[in-house]
């Protein structure tokens, strides 16, 4: 299906361009995720690995609020009753879609406003870039329900976005981390205000679509893959990288353009 005519159950989505637009529907709660918006989402993800057409995607807030994790009656409450191998099954799935993120080769960027708790800052730390209003409240609070901090990846991850000690402080007390604390972490790249938020990150994925897509994908693949590499092995798997990019027509574009004293028009090949 060409994207501009794709039409979750589960969750908004538009296109501007070659940009994708996510939101999820119901802000009447603050946006929580069901079994159902887990699975579309993880699924949409997946598809976007094989989708020339859509070249970064914004995952952004609705209704004042970005997500308020699991919904408690539609998931923790079932949760409650189900046996082992079903509840591995469902936390296989939620991993399931941050890898879905990682592996997508495209550049995410969270617009986050209001309440960004657990499911949703995950969803928000699986992103590339994230962007955040004043008022934006982030928690991990997976401690607060009775369970631990590691979940979907959490450990692993926010450590290096943060570092182990503060990514300790949030996993164990669940506590909520402020814009200007989350800012000055680098957790947030970037502040603004609720009005402008949504455009500013659109506009923010159309400069990137503007540039080597194919080239922003093999990035996307050397930052998450390079965390389990040596030194001699990131520089070896980088050189290999660069040369694969070094074959494309983008490169090619690039000199000619500089040759030419003009801006180079990349085509993403």
């Amino acid at each position: 299906m060409k994207p501009a005519q794709k039409q979750p159950e589960h969750f908004n989505w538009r296109t501007e361009g070659p940009v994708a637009i996510i939101q999820l529907n119901r802000p009447e709660r603050k946006n929580p995720l069901t079994f159902d918006s887990y699975a579309e989402l993880r699924d949409t993800f997946a598809a976007l690995k094989y989708n020339d057409e859509v070249h970064a995607v914004v995952f952004t807030a609705n209704g004042g609020n970005f997500c308020s994790g699991g919904d408690v009656h539609e998931i923790i409450g079932p949760l409650v009753d189900m046996d082992m191998k079903a509840l591995l099954a469902f936390t296989r799935m939620t991993g399931d879609l941050v890898k879905a993120m990682l592996h997508c080769g495209k550049p995410i960027i969270s617009a986050v406003d209001g309440v960004c708790v657990g499911a949703g800052a995950i969803i928000a730390m699986a992103s590339d870039i994230r962007f955040a209003t004043p008022e934006a409240k982030t928690a991990f609070l997976f401690t607060r329900v009775g369970l631990a901090g590691c979940d979907m990846g959490a450990c692993a991850m926010l450590p290096r976005i943060i570092g182990q000690g503060r990514a300790a402080d949030l996993l164990y007390s669940g506590r909520s981390m402020s814009a200007t604390e989350g800012e000055a972490w680098g957790f947030y790249n970037r502040i603004v205000e609720a009005d402008i938020l949504e455009a500013e990150a659109i506009q923010y994925a159309q400069r990137l679509c503007d540039g080597p897509t194919f080239a922003h994908g093999i990035t996307k693949t050397q930052l998450n893959q390079e965390w389990n590499m040596s030194l001699d092995q990131a520089i070896e798997a980088e050189a290999q990288a660069q040369a694969i990019c070094m074959q494309t027509l983008d490169f090619e574009r690039a000199y000619r353009a500089f040759v030419a004293k003009e801006k180079p028009r990349f085509g993403g090949n």
